[in-house]
């Protein structure tokens, strides 16, 4: 499933190609994806001027001139298509498709259709269901070592699960919460209650410093995940261990007793770190 780095830098396109266009036409391909979508989303949107994007955790919002936001979760398959309108037939598996007045397409491609689309009022963007009770985001001020010591304090589960958790931290997932712990040379395995004070103090930097990263590399390229202008993102190529069972860890190459990057599941998820220098 797309992370955060992955989102916000479908966010960024669509931004670039859509911010202050008007929506000439709206279609819908079938009922629903994940869920049903809006009654007279179509007619709500044909005409509509985009006025802003947010990205929320793993969710973006296309702010319009009406006072609605349309929601969109990619799920674990879904992207973005942007292309010149009627430079291409619509893609297989396109659910929706908006034209602007200038001659662009956005298609919503989603084979699984676990992905999401939903309108809700600018104003009330953060009680929405999806949205509301999600911690901090990563990349504000307001994610500091205090807040996050505040949230892992008394909770006996592992760390990696509890950055898991978007109630915790919003918009983490499995890719860049092993490679923050790594960063920050905390195990995986550590009970999340043992975090607050020094340790939070290491991990808040290594989290933005990881998901800064990925966002500048485009994301990390899985499966289906491409950019809006079908580029891939390439900060796979900087993961420190995610993926890199057996190898030896950019911390200690050659170091005596280095056992390489070991992988566990954790949760049903798979969980890379190094033994030797994640404590």
């Amino acid at each position: 499933m797309p992370e955060l780095p992955e989102v916000e830098t479908v966010m960024r396109g669509l931004s670039a190609r859509l911010l202050g266009r008007r929506l000439r036409r709206a279609a819908i391909a079938r009922p629903d994806m994940r869920w049903a979508f809006p009654a007279g989303l179509a007619a709500r949107l044909t005409g509509a001027r985009v006025t802003g994007f947010r990205r929320r955790a793993k969710y973006i919002l296309m702010r319009l001139d009406g006072g609605d936001s349309v929601l969109i979760h990619l799920g674990m398959s879904g992207r973005m298509v942007l292309a010149p309108t009627g430079s291409a037939p619509p893609a297989a598996h396109e659910h929706l498709r908006l034209e602007t007045e200038d001659g662009w397409t956005v298609g919503f491609v989603d084979p699984r259709r676990f992905g999401s689309v939903d309108l809700v009022a600018t104003a009330a963007e953060d009680a929405h269901r999806l949205l509301a009770g999600l911690g901090p985001e990563p990349l504000e001020a307001g994610f500091t070592p205090a807040v996050l010591s505040a949230a892992l304090a008394g909770r006996r589960t592992p760390v990696k699960a509890a950055l898991l958790d978007q109630r915790t931290v919003a918009g983490l997932g499995n890719i860049y919460v092993c490679e923050a712990l790594f960063r920050a040379g905390i195990s995986p395995l550590r009970g999340a209650h043992t975090i607050p004070g020094a340790r939070a103090g290491r991990l808040v930097p290594a989290i933005r410093a990881v998901l800064t990263e990925a966002i500048a590399a485009g994301g990390s390229s899985l499966r289906d995940y491409v950019q809006p202008d079908g580029e891939l993102g390439y900060f796979q190529q900087a993961w420190r261990v995610y993926g890199r069972e057996g190898e030896r860890c950019a911390d200690c190459p050659g170091a005596p007793g280095c056992a390489g990057v070991r992988r566990i599941v954790q949760s049903a998820r798979s969980t890379f770190y190094c033994p030797r220098t994640q404590r």
